[in-house]
């Protein structure tokens, strides 16, 4: 049974992502002439988004509430433990929340366009969420895409490692 409802999670989070893939490629047009220039730093389209999950990350360490809000997609979705919710709900949340520490393992990435991919990663992390201190293990996918020239997530979801 869990194995069943695990590949049926796993299955869930990449028809989604496919799903806010084709709807953000409606804007790539556009965006192409952006996103060559983002890459002619040499960096690749992994090494990109990873540097923004770390910028969103590290947002949250220093509270940086417009920053955070700036490098979600306005018609983002994350998922967690208390089930979906919107960008406006996740920024409203973590005016209560500061992340102490972190730290990424075992990152993991696919590719599905130039301008877009899906980051998996283990955290390991510390911090204080509505006053109290937590230290959390948790796995983490998120997927990034480039809309008007800027990398943004357009999904994320958070599962407890155990």
């Amino acid at each position: 049974m869990k194995t069943r409802v695990t590949v049926t999670t796993v299955l869930v989070v990449f028809i989604l992502a496919a799903f806010l893939l084709a709807r953000s490629n409606r804007f790539s047009s556009a965006e192409e002439t952006h996103a060559g220039s983002s890459k002619s730093r040499g960096e690749s389209i992994q090494q990109q988004i990873v540097a923004k999950e770390h910028e969103e990350l590290d947002s949250l360490k220093t509270g940086d509430a417009h920053l955070f809000a700036s490098l979600l997609a306005d018609d983002a979705l994350f998922v967690d433990a208390q089930g979906p919710a919107t960008k406006a709900e996740v920024v409203r949340h973590v005016t209560e929340f500061r992340l102490v520490e972190y730290l990424m393992e075992d990152v993991k990435f696919v590719s599905f366009s130039n301008d877009s991919g899906l980051l998996a990663y283990k955290i390991i992390e510390k911090g204080v969420s509505h006053g109290k201190e937590f230290s959390a293990r948790l796995y983490i996918s998120a997927v990034w895409t480039m809309r008007q020239g800027n990398w943004v997530c357009v999904f994320s979801q958070e599962t407890e490692a155990r």
